[in-house]
């Protein structure tokens, strides 16, 4: 965008869902001059605002759609989707009188979702996983299990694409994963993730509980992923070890997944959403 900060100062929201937190802007009623540099300015936890997503508001660009979404990483590089910031997205434009409809059609970079709000918390129908190596993307011949060598270490990985790319691994025990280190490598390897990827370390607690833990492309180790955690769940069921419905427990909080199992069904989410705090720049 090339747009101007309005003279009175640019009115931002301060949210999160589960730990996973996100500045919001409403642009559809503000102007905002946007660039990489700012985005890392403003993410910077001990001199700008801090967060690990920026989620814009924006006015659709189709007929029959509500909002279009737009999603910046902390690093600055846009991002097609992202689960928990769709949640907030929702109760965003509620708390703040952009809508009061139950029911929300958004556009994002990968598609048009569906959110619902709901007693329990919003309800997201996240779209058809993606498999294909080409969707994901992943340089690598379709398979259920892909594998890549990191130093003397062989990792194995399902991988799906949830809007965004994800490598999902299963491990014994969360707490000794090497999140930070095989999820840093993986982003220094572009031949097999073109696109960088999302790394989940899921634990199968039993067939209706994931534990999970992701270091997202552009944040690192956050505390939630929405899209990580329908990964996650989609992977452990195509590998047989989960039911379709399904709690995943992040460090944040509880998701509830659901997905039939079916290439040809939308994954399922639902969590809270929670304002922290509104906030006015002047620059």
């Amino acid at each position: 965008m090339t747009q101007q900060h309005p003279a009175h100062g640019l009115i931002f929201h301060k949210m999160h869902g589960l730990g996973n937190d996100f500045m919001v802007i409403d642009t559809i009623h503000q102007q905002v001059a946007l660039s990489t540099e700012q985005v890392r300015a403003w993410a910077d936890r001990h001199r700008g605002i801090g967060f690990d997503q920026l989620l814009l508001v924006e006015a659709p660009q189709q007929a029959g759609i509500d909002f279009r979404y737009r999603i910046f990483n902390a690093d600055g590089s846009e991002v097609a989707q992202c689960g928990n910031g769709a949640r907030c997205f929702a109760h965003f434009v509620r708390s703040t009188g952009l809508s009061d409809k139950a029911i929300l059609q958004v556009e994002t970079a990968s598609g048009v979702i569906v959110l619902y709000h709901e007693d329990h918390g919003i309800r997201v129908n996240m779209g058809l996983p993606r498999f294909a190596p080409e969707d994901i993307p992943l340089g690598c011949p379709p398979a259920k299990q892909y594998e890549a060598q990191i130093g003397d270490e062989r990792i194995h990985f399902g991988a799906v694409s949830m809007g965004n790319p994800h490598a999902v691994i299963l491990h014994d025990d969360l707490a000794t994963a090497p999140v930070l280190t095989i999820g840093s490598a993986l982003q220094e390897m572009p031949k097999l993730f073109p696109e960088r990827v999302n790394v989940g370390f899921a634990q199968v607690i039993h067939r209706e509980h994931i534990q999970l833990r992701v270091y997202e492309r552009g944040a690192g180790e956050t505390q939630a992923c929405g899209t990580g955690a329908c990964a996650a769940m989609v992977i452990c069921r195509l590998y047989g070890l989960v039911e379709d419905k399904v709690r995943v427990s992040l460090p944040g909080g509880d998701l509830y997944i659901q997905w039939s199992g079916d290439a040809q069904q939308p994954v399922w989410m639902t969590g809270p959403a929670v304002t922290v705090f509104e906030g006015r720049l002047v620059l």
